[in-house]
């Protein structure tokens, strides 16, 4: 049977699973190649003490880099990174101090990203590593945890959406330019929690910075993975890598041997591969775009002086674009200008090595001339941590790829998207413009070329509710109106790297959606979203914090699979049910999408686990109940007890052994010596 890239790569790290072909949906457990793990190390190494690990599996498949809260220099925060360098040191693990850069971009740079491998992350931009042909993917705290102690975690294969690139890119447009088009002209779940392998033609066009911004940002697209092929470009930045890793001495990442495997035989997908859909984009139609407010799905084109939006912050940093490329776009704005008057430019490379190079080819000190600030390289203000965080009523114009509401500072300011040369030329003007470049391009937008194909649905498998899983639950209906609630929407970045009691997390959950929801939920509960529910980053808070508040599980016409995995993966249930969203919609969600808060009508909703029925006044909506893996998580309390208990289990097993086994020993060692002295007696 014909194979996708991540049915390729999946099967390849596989330790469990069917022994036929992968198809999507199949449940698998595997065993990643890497695993990067950045501040949030400190909470992986709670659940890893909690389940009762001593030292990691295999050192060598971690990667620890300090890059999200660099520029606090608090005790606690000196303190949480003095706990990991320390861990890191005595298990063994490399570990990428504070300034060294933002983990995605180490993750490719030093080599623990290659074509054809598994490459995970404990935070929602792993996709990134796709650029090189590696899928890579986001896995979760709790996961991150298990395999630091098994060197495995449990995935579900998702279906794969080809996207078909034509052409190459116009005057001043860019990698930025591209997936901001996508996920605006495909933004209606057109990829969600799908798998995403970009093919034709305009492929060889990208430049590898160009490639690692589209793939970190299919993330916002709504993909778990966005994959590149494995072509001269690639191969080319591969090489320059590997010359770096021998001069430090890590030859073994990129080997000579592996190189001349990936030009010989490029790994790719089969020729007739099954695909879920494929949609094709004409480069040349892609021009300067912007996103926003507070959305990467609603934008539009920008040319010449025609937005006229002022701007009072501007931002180029990030993982996906604080590269060189970026900076030497901006450089090109910007050099011998300054920046408007009451405009504040921020700049960050994702890497000391990057802003090294910068410096020595003068974009850096060009985009210092002109006014901006540096910050360290890192996350900083993308993550709504340290300097430069957007006050009440400000607008900011950022090259990063995230614009929820209040995540780069106050929950009343306004965040638009852009490619570097776009924030560079609205920071140098005022206001949002694409400047003289948006005249070389006009506003074209590629026409939509969507089509899904026809691929056979797996047939069912039975769905047998296991002992300690609830076969019905009822409780008040609480209906969120909105779609594509974010994970900053559900749990602020002001608590997300700070430890907090259940009580406090249950204080704060869903305040940059609905400050009053904590105030007006009752335990047990079941909360109804629509569609794309949990959608953005990794932070596991987002379903533990509504746990802490007595939701008793969620509803949604769709979940982010990040999302799902961080639910079940805590114990908390979650179903998708499409049809009954669509009548609370019809019913209930006029008055809620006007106010964007949260409904209660009174009534409660009645969930039959055994019938695969949700019953809401008198009208009965069918679901899919979870399968044995989400099943056996709920039923233990989350990944993190499941994996103590095995802990315990064998630990116990290993006790009887040894204990039956220091019996039968101390038995035949008496048997021994009784027979011995008897036939000495003979003798």
């Amino acid at each position: 049977m014909p194979s996708t890239m991540v049915e390729k790569v999946a099967r390849a790290h596989m330790v469990e699973g069917p022994a036929r072909p992968l198809r999507p949906g199949d449940m698998v457990t595997l065993r990643p190649h890497s695993l990067l793990t950045h501040d949030n190390t400190a909470a992986v190494l709670a659940k890893f003490r909690a389940i009762g690990s001593e030292r990691v599996h295999d050192p060598r498949q971690l990667v620890f880099a300090l890059d999200h809260d660099i520029q606090n220099q608090s005790p606690e925060n000196r303190a949480k990174y003095a706990q990991i360098r320390s861990f890191a040191r005595e298990q063994g693990v490399v570990l990428h101090p504070a300034g060294t850069g933002i983990g995605h971009q180490i993750m490719l740079d030093r080599g623990y990203a290659v074509p054809a491998t598994l490459v995970v992350a404990s935070d929602s931009h792993a996709n990134m590593y796709g650029a090189v042909g590696a899928i890579g993917t986001p896995v979760v705290r709790t996961d991150a945890a298990v395999i630091w102690a098994t060197g495995t975690f449990w995935w579900q294969i998702p279906p794969t959406v080809q996207v078909v690139l034509e052409g190459r890119f116009g005057p001043g447009v860019s990698g930025k330019d591209l997936i901001l088009t996508l996920c605006a002209l495909y933004g209606q779940g057109e990829v969600l929690n799908a798998a995403v392998e970009f093919a034709g033609p305009g492929v060889a066009s990208l430049d590898m910075s160009a490639r690692m911004t589209v793939a970190n940002m299919t993330t916002e697209w709504g993909a778990l993975t966005g994959w590149f092929p494995v072509d001269a470009v690639a191969l080319a930045y591969l090489r320059e890598r590997r010359v770096r890793l021998v001069d430090a001495g890590h030859a073994d990442r990129i080997t000579e041997d592996q190189l001349f495997a990936w030009q010989a035989s490029p790994p790719g997908p089969d020729p007739d591969a099954g695909y879920a859909a494929r949609l094709v984009v004409e480069l040349d139609r892609v021009s300067p775009f912007v996103t926003g407010p507070d959305t990467v799905q609603a934008g539009r084109p920008v040319a010449g002086e025609t937005e006229r939006i002022p701007v009072q912050k501007a931002y180029l940093l990030s993982c996906v674009n604080g590269r060189l490329a970026d900076f030497e776009a901006a450089a090109a704005v910007l050099r011998g200008r300054r920046v408007a008057p009451g405009v504040e430019l921020y700049i960050a490379a994702a890497s000391l090595e990057i802003q090294e190079t910068a410096q020595g080819n003068g974009s850096w000190g060009a985009l210092l001339d002109a006014g901006a600030r540096a910050l360290p390289p890192g996350c900083g203000p993308c993550i709504g941590l340290g300097e430069g965080l957007l006050e009440d009523g400000e607008v900011g114009i950022s090259a990063t790829n995230r614009n929820f509401r209040g995540r780069m500072g106050s929950r009343d300011a306004r965040v638009y998207l852009a490619s570097p040369r776009v924030v560079a030329e609205s920071a140098l003007a005022g206001y949002i413009t694409a400047g003289r470049n948006g005249a070389d391009t006009g506003t074209r937008t590629p026409p939509r070329r969507f089509q899904a194909l026809d691929t056979a649905d797996p047939a069912p498998e039975p769905v047998e509710i296991l002992d300690g899983f609830p076969r019905h639950r009822t409780g008040r209906l609480v209906f969120l109106p909105r779609e594509s609630i974010d994970t900053d929407g559900i749990y602020g970045r002001d608590h997300t790297y700070r430890e907090r009691t259940p009580a406090e997390m249950a204080a704060v959950v869903m305040a940059n959606y609905d400050p009053a929801f904590a105030g007006r939920v009752l335990d047990g509960d079941i909360l109804v979203a629509t569609r794309n529910f949990g959608t953005g980053s990794s932070r596991e808070q987002a379903a533990t914090a509504l746990q802490a508040a007595g939701i008793a599980m969620v509803i949604a016409g769709s979940f982010s699979r990040t999302y799902l995995r961080n639910a079940f993966n805590n114990g908390f249930l979650c179903v998708e049910c499409p049809s009954l969203v669509r009548r609370l919609e019809r019913e209930l969600g006029a008055a809620g999408e006007a106010r964007e808060t949260t409904i209660i009508p009174g009534d409660d909703v009645a969930v039959d686990f055994v019938r695969g029925v949700i019953t809401w006044r008198d009208g009965e909506h069918r679901f899919q109940p979870p399968g044995r893996v989400p099943q056996a998580l709920v039923v233990a309390g989350g990944v993190e007890r499941q994996a103590a208990s095995s802990f315990e289990l064998r630990a116990s097993n290993f006790e009887l052994r040894t204990s039956t086994s220091t019996s039968t020993s101390s038995s035949t060692s008496r048997s021994t010596s009784s027979s011995t002295s008897t036939s000495n007696h003979g003798t």
